[in-house]
């Protein structure tokens, strides 16, 4: 009846159905507070499961959380309760720079736009990216050696640090051993620590 309150009035809709005015009251009442007892402890679930997400998680990530721990809910219901209480999901994605600030060259460009090798191990070009998971950023730095395209050495890192950089060059050189090599980086958007240098 509930349903079709805002068309017909309760008292006709309780006349026709043979149902006394009180006793829908009543028990719309119980079905109430039966709804509220249910919604507590679904907000319950749903503070838990959000601050063990520590406070990143939306509502299709808390509803999912929520029926992986064998709640029976919908995602609309999540959240509505979430709204209410005030909770939100936030994404950890930020803009990252990790190109030199002060836009001095460190060293001179060995390379000059010209990458090509005709053996292994002379030119070597580095870059430094980073990837979001949803524990922070990671940062991944590489060496690869021109001539076959190869990776020769990487480093993964929590922050971005000359050190990730550094490890990744000592990987290629430990792991390649060259008597000369031109190390180039770039000085684009993913540059990170760039410079080149001779061996």
């Amino acid at each position: 009846m509930s349903k079709y309150q805002a068309a017909y009035p309760i008292t006709t809709m309780c006349r026709v159905l043979g149902v006394s005015t009180s006793g829908y009251y009543a028990w719309a009442g119980r079905q109430a507070l039966k709804r509220a007892k249910q919604d507590a402890v679904l907000l319950d679930g749903i503070r838990k499961c959000h601050a063990a997400s520590h406070g990143t998680y939306g509502a299709p990530r808390i509803h999912a959380d929520l029926v992986a721990l064998g709640y029976t809910v919908n995602r609309k219901r999540v959240a509505r309760l979430m709204r209410e209480a005030g909770l939100k999901g936030v994404t950890r994605r930020r803009f990252v720079t990790t190109t030199m600030r002060n836009g001095a060259r460190p060293a001179p460009d060995l390379v000059d736009r010209n990458f090509t090798a005709d053996k292994p191990n002379k030119l070597w070009v580095a870059d430094i990216t980073y990837l979001p998971t949803w524990a922070g950023f990671l940062y991944l730095a590489v060496v690869i050696d021109v001539y076959s395209r190869r990776v020769v050495g990487w480093s993964f890192a929590a922050t971005l640090h000359t050190k990730v950089v550094l490890d990744a060059l000592d990987m290629a050189l430990q792991r390649r051993r060259p008597d000369e090599v031109i190390h180039h980086s770039d000085q684009g958007s993913q540059g990170g620590f760039k410079w080149s240098s001779q061996r």
